[in-house]
């Protein structure tokens, strides 16, 4: 292969791979499968949203499971059922956040934005929201009442993206 002199650019997947490899020579090896801490985190997949270090958490600790919103779908309820009818987890803690993407539009707008980008309407509703808590509070009363799940203690929370607090809503 011939070279021009310039150095390639990585790719972000390219870094990723490096990053990787260094990383995995502190990686603690072997964990068993059941997250030790018996708890689920259901959150936002937004990137500002550390969760390991804003929960204290470490690798094996508890199950994360990331979605736009934190939104309690049939799918999330589907890994909750895994983690706690397989791996044993308990209690689950909800993690939303301020100036999330979801109480950016309404599920129409984000349809019609798709659809007008790729000629195909989702067949999903993308459950857009206002209140923050009140759709903590929602997401808490779900879980809660699926008739499926073991969870003892189902609690939920907002993280605030400018300060790094991490407060329970009641």
């Amino acid at each position: 292969m011939r070279t021009t002199g310039k150095a390639r650019r990585m790719s972000e997947f390219d870094r990723m791979l490096a990053a990787n490899r260094e990383w995995m020579t502190g990686y603690p090896g072997d964990r068993p499968v059941a997250p030790a801490r018996g708890i689920a985190v259901v959150s936002c997949m937004d990137s500002r949203m550390p969760l390991f270090g804003l929960l204290g958490l470490e690798v094996g600790d508890a199950h994360i499971i990331r979605n736009a919103g934190g939104i309690v779908t049939e799918d999330t309820l589907r890994s909750l059922a895994v983690s706690q009818h397989l791996l044993g987890t308990r209690s689950v803690i909800l993690v939303h956040h301020t100036d999330c993407g979801q109480t950016k539009s309404t599920d129409s707008e984000l349809a019609d934005l798709i659809e007008r980008a790729t000629g195909h309407r989702p067949p999903w509703p993308a459950r857009t929201f206002v209140d923050i808590d009140a759709d903590v509070r929602h997401s808490v009363a779900v879980i809660r009442s699926t008739p499926y799940l073991l969870s003892t203690e189902v609690r939920g929370t907002v993280f605030d993206v400018g300060t790094g607090q991490l407060r329970e809503v009641s």
